[in-house]
């Protein structure tokens, strides 16, 4: 079954979200009071509408209601974050995930009862941050508890063992999730350069230098890790 979503808000943010769901099958309700907007984004989302979103009875004339989740990317006009959010609320709208721009705004949020509160700005400090203390770290996800999931640069002096001599989970408290390998191809005269992703993980498997470590565990624990082999 096709997943719904909508979208209340088309900036950047707003909009790059809406999009990429849509190249992924869903299909997006896609919101915002400036026609313009509407207008750039109508052609590449299965609906597109010009609406006050503080206005509930406008909302649920578009069948908001029936939407799986909701996504309300307007964080900087915080009156009409908070309304749209309420409205939302008075909706019984099944998951309402709110974009916000500062920690008064998640406060407010959390005390209304949403849950699902993201700052796309907080998340991609802490990314640009964390690649410059660990330059093998290409990017991570952080989840609950001190855990995330990182993707790193194999280190220079595992070059050559094998899954099965470095055994994560006993040595690193690590999972290994994934090996990212690049393969060089040669198509009309011309070499590519392509990344392929191994996900079965068989202990025989010799790790390449161009490798890239798709690892889970405490934040702790994958530093460690890069510490010790770097």
């Amino acid at each position: 079954m096709t997943q719904k979503f909508a979208v209340i808000g088309l900036g950047q943010f707003g909009s790059a979200v809406a999009r990429k769901l849509s190249h992924e099958g869903a299909e997006v309700l896609a919101i915002d009071k400036n026609i313009d907007r509407i207008e750039i984004i109508k052609d590449e989302v299965a609906f597109a509408v010009a609406l006050d979103s503080t206005d509930g009875k406008a909302l649920k004339a578009q069948s908001v209601q029936d939407m799986d989740a909701v996504l309300v990317a307007i964080g900087e006009n915080i009156e009409g974050l908070l309304l749209t959010v309420v409205q939302l609320l008075e909706l019984n709208i099944k998951r309402i995930i709110a974009r916000v721009v500062s920690p008064q705004q998640k406060i407010i949020l959390d005390k209304l009862g949403v849950s699902e509160v993201i700052s796309p700005e907080d998340a991609m400090g802490e990314a640009i941050a964390e690649t410059l203390l660990n330059p093998h770290m290409h990017s991570f996800l952080s989840l609950p508890d001190n855990h995330q999931i990182a993707d790193v640069s194999l280190p220079i002096r595992l070059i050559q063992k094998t899954v099965g001599e470095l055994d994560f989970e006993e040595n690193y408290n690590l999972e290994l999730l994934a090996i990212k390998r690049t393969y060089e191809t040669t198509k009309d005269g011309h070499r590519y350069r392509q990344q392929h992703l191994i996900k079965k993980i068989r202990s025989d498997i010799e790790l390449e230098a161009q490798d890239e470590l798709v690892i889970f565990g405490l934040d702790e624990d994958i530093e460690t890790f890069l510490k010790v082999n770097s």
